[in-house]
Order: structure tokens, then C-alpha cells, then sequence
């Protein structure tokens, strides 16, 4: 590339004054231009011009970081259609120029520039970042950026509750299969980014409040649905009759499963395991129910365990107790089902967070209900969770640990006494 570049605008030869761009690296452009167009179009050529002698010829610009966008936006001074011009160019190059223009005081190409911007897509965030930043730095000079930044932000005070909740609602009321399932996966996606932003607490709070008015909804909606699925005359209707109230619990239950894991990513679920662990209602007619019809509840009760043995929720010990006691049996009914009905379901995973648990609870309680566990796995084998490993540290703790512990109690007393004496 040569290091010095000659450019001429306007008619050849009528040129009054030469600019001279001063690049890195010793590149140099000479620019033939005329006054007048600068002092049209430019403030800070009209200031520089201004504060020179009349008869200045040559006005050299130095340390010019980005030199092509310099002669792009000259060039421009003497263009009719600026706007026909700019559509020819990327999203990138013009805000090279706008930064340019910004410089110059070039306060038409800066209109253009920014016609251009509210008009054009962006493509990516990494574009959209790039927009949004040229075009805040140019706030505070009396430009009007406000239909640019409209596309990322609002002027209308609309609660960001009052908009989740009305996503959240259309989501869960969708009666079609593909949407619903795609847009739970692209608003969970959307939700986790959200959460690894840092935000003020009054607003987690309130999308937290939204999410457990949705889950009380779906919650009531499947108690009365299993309640008239639990009906004598129900028994009797034909398998078609059937379908509307089955399907019906499969999305529901399919909407708290989604639920749950939006509260988990938040780190919010704790109030969700009380309120699923207090469904005895729920949780006896789930038994009276066909398998095939009941066994998605159990996806629910899956979660919380797997989310309780990985510390993304806390409940209280209580809690903890009343969930294995109120749903651990049903799922435990459902395992068969479970793992050849849900695609998403990993048996182990799952099994070691029911382990996990049990193994918060009391020692007497996590006998209890070890035993019980025993006694079904010797009947159903692989139709149960198998919690051996659970079972290991519940015998460990039983029948070994108060030996070692008095084992070394009594090592600690005679060395005490040796010292004494």
C-alpha cells in the first residue's frame, strides 16, 4: 500500500485548499477540497479555518486513527443523496464515519448516520452493543438519538412483572404440543441469562411472585382434574371421552415440571417444595389413578429431589420430611413408567438426590425410611430407585461411626491421663 495518497473532490483543478491526513506509521492522504464545502458542512474545519491566516492553502489533521473513514466522510460533504450512499454501506462501516462525523462536527452525516442505524437491522449482540454505545456517547450533544435507542429500550413504565406474567400465561395456556415445548425451552434459555446478570432484589422478587401465582394456578387446575378423573362415572366413559381431561393433567403437570426449574435456576424453589410437600390430597388420589395417566406428577417430585442433593434449594427440615413422607412412595409406584416414559429422565442422577435427601434428615428418620425403601426394592428391583449408596452411609453412620467416635474418645481420655501423670 503506498504511504501517500492524493484525492481530489469536486471538479478536477478547482480545488482551493489541500487537507492532509496524517495516519499511524507515517501514512499519509492529501485531500483537494474546497472551503466553502468544509465551512458548510464542518464546525471544526470552519473553527480551524477561522483561527488561521485568510490565505491558508494546506491544514494537515494528525494522529488520524482511522484515515479512510476520514476521506469517506469528506467525500460525503460533497454527496447529494447521503442516504442512498450509506445504504450501500455495513452496519460497522457507518459508525466508523459516525465517529468521524462526530469529530468533524458534520451535524448532517450525523443525522443521516443515524436514520440509517433506526432502520437497518442489527445482527448479533456484539452489533447491537456497538450501536448502542456510538449512539449513547452522542446524547449529551443535542442529537436526536431517540428513535435509535427506542429498539432497545421503552419509554412506557410497564412493569417487567406484568410482561413475564403475560409470556408466562400465553406459554401455559398454548394447547399446541411444538410451540409450547420450544418456547418453555427458549424462555428457561432466556431466564438463566437473566439470572447470571446481577439485579436489584425488588425485581427477582417480583418475577418470583409472578412464577408462584402461575404455579398455584396449575397446581389448583391439577387437583380438580384428578379429582374428576378420580370420579366412578369417569371409570365408565370411553376411552375418547377420556382424552380431554388426560391430556389435560400431562400439560399441567408438564407446566409445573417447567415451573419448578425456572425456580431453581433462580435460586427460589424452596417455597415450591413446601407447597408441593403439603399435597396430600393430591398425592392419595394419585394412586387411585392409571399409571400411565399420574406418572409425569412424579417428574415433579424427581426434580425437587435432584435440586435438594444439589443445593439449589433449601428447604426446612420439616419440609424435607414431609416431602419423602407425602411423595417418595408414589414415585417410587411411577419408577418403571418414569424411566421409559420421560426423555429427559436420568436415573441416576435422580436416585442420588433422593440418597442425598434422606441423608439430611435425623438418623432415626433416615432409617425409617431406608427400611421402608428396602422392602419395596426386594420386590420391584429395577422398577425402584436404587439407593445403595444411601443405604451405605445410613449403615456407616448406624452401625460403625458410634465405635470409631467411642474408640477414639477413649484413645483421647488415656492420653489425657498418661499427661496427668
Amino acid at each position: 500500500m503506498p504511504r501517500k495518497v492524493a484525492i481530489e473532490f469536486g471538479e478536477p483543478g478547482t480545488s482551493n485548499i489541500k487537507v492532509v491526513l496524517l495516519g499511524k506509521q507515517g501514512f499519509c492522504v492529501k485531500l483537494s477540497v474546497h472551503k466553502n464545502v468544509l465551512l458548510e458542512n464542518s464546525s471544526f474545519f470552519a473553527n480551524k479555518l477561522s483561527e488561521e491566516q485568510f490565505g491558508l492553502s494546506c491544514l494537515e489533521i494528525d494522529d488520524c486513527e482511522d484515515v479512510e473513514s476520514y476521506v469517506e466522510t469528506v467525500g460525503l460533504m460533497y454527496c447529494k443523496d447521503m442516504k442512498q450512499r450509506l445504504m450501500k454501506q455495513s452496519v460497522s462501516r457507518v459508525l466508523r464515519v459516525l465517529k468521524v462525523a462526530e469529530l468533524l462536527g458534520f451535524s448532517l452525516c450525523i443525522k443521516s448516520c443515524l436514520e440509517y442505524l433506526e432502520a437497518v437491522p442489527w445482527v448479533g449482540e456484539e452489533e447491537e452493543e456497538k450501536v448502542v454505545s456510538s449512539v449513547l456517547r452522542l446524547q449529551g450533544e443535542g442529537v436526536g438519538v431517540s428513535p435509535v435507542l427506542k429498539r432497545v429500550s421503552s419509554d412506557v413504565s410497564n412493569p417487567p412483572s406484568d410482561t413475564l406474567s403475560h409470556i408466562m400465561e400465553l406459554v401455559l395456556k398454548s394447547n399446541e404440543e411444538r410451540g409450547r415445548r420450544e418456547m418453555k425451552s427458549v424462555v428457561l434459555k432466556l431466564l438463566r441469562e437473566n439470572n447470571s446478570v446481577p439485579n436489584n432484589a425488588g425485581s427477582a422478587d417480583i418475577c418470583s411472585e409472578t412464577i408462584y401465582t402461575s404455579c398455584r394456578s396449575c397446581l389448583n387446575s391439577l387437583v380438580a382434574l384428578f379429582r374428576q378423573a378420580n370420579e366412578p362415572e369417569f371409570a365408565d366413559k370411553s376411552v375418547h371421552n377420556k382424552e380431554p381431561v388426560v391430556k389435560q393433567i400431562v400439560l399441567e403437570a408438564d407446566n409445573l415440571s417447567w415451573l419448578l426449574e425456572i425456580l431453581a435456576i433462580r435460586q427460589a424453589a424452596d417455597e415450591f417444595a413446601l407447597m408441593w410437600a403439603s399435597q396430600q390430597e393430591l398425592a392419595a388420589l394419585h394412586s387411585k389413578i392409571p399409571v400411565v395417566t399420574r406418572y409425569r406428577i412424579s417428574c415433579i417430585t424427581a426434580r425437587l429431589f435432584v435440586g435438594i442433593g444439589r443445593g439449589e434449594l433449601l428447604p426446612s427440615k420439616d419440609t424435607r420430611q414431609m416431602l419423602l413422607q407425602t411423595w417418595l412412595q408414589p414415585l417410587i409406584d411411577d419408577y418403571s413408567w418414569l424411566q421409559h416414559g420421560c426423555r429427559s429422565f436420568d436415573r441416576k442422577v435422580v436416585e442420588e438426590g433422593i440418597g442425598r435427601t434422606i441423608l439430611t434428615l435425623p438418623l432415626e428418620e433416615q432409617q425409617s425410611i431406608l427400611l421402608a425403601w428396602l422392602g419395596s426394592f426386594l420386590k420391584a428391583g429395577d422398577n425402584c430407585p436404587n439407593l445403595q449408596r444411601a443405604f451405605e452411609v445410613w449403615w456407616r453412620r448406624t452401625f460403625i461411626r458410634p465405635y470409631v467416635d467411642a474408640q477414639g474418645n477413649l484413645v483421647q481420655s488415656d492420653s489425657s491421663m498418661t499427661s496427668k501423670e
